[in-house]
């Protein structure tokens, strides 16, 4: 416990960023998009290319939004069931609790 909290406290703890297992199915994805995005940068110009980079960079920005909201959704369903772990007084009837 106490080195997780350490590698919060020092930055180490970077959800976001997680590395991505080679040949897995996601990797292979982000692999067949990046080469799409090559591909179509390569045939475009300087003003064509800033015009295809805005959507790209925008759909990245939507991705974030929701992957940050399940992020907070999972962290505060963990809360909430160790904190009923934890609870004494939880209304069990087999152990007497009210």
């Amino acid at each position: 416990m106490r080195t997780t909290l350490e590698d919060f406290y020092y930055g180490n703890i970077t959800p976001n960023k997680q590395r991505m297992i080679p040949d897995s199915e996601l990797k292979k994805a982000v692999d067949r998009v990046a080469s799409y995005e090559k591909q179509l940068m390569e045939h475009r110009g300087g003003a064509e290319q800033e015009v295809l980079t805005k959507p790209i960079r925008s759909q990245h920005e939507i991705n974030s939004i929701p992957a940050t909201e399940n992020f907070i959704l999972g962290f505060r369903l963990g809360v909430r069931i160790m904190a009923e772990c934890i609870d004494d007084n939880d209304g069990d009837i087999r152990t007497g609790g009210e």
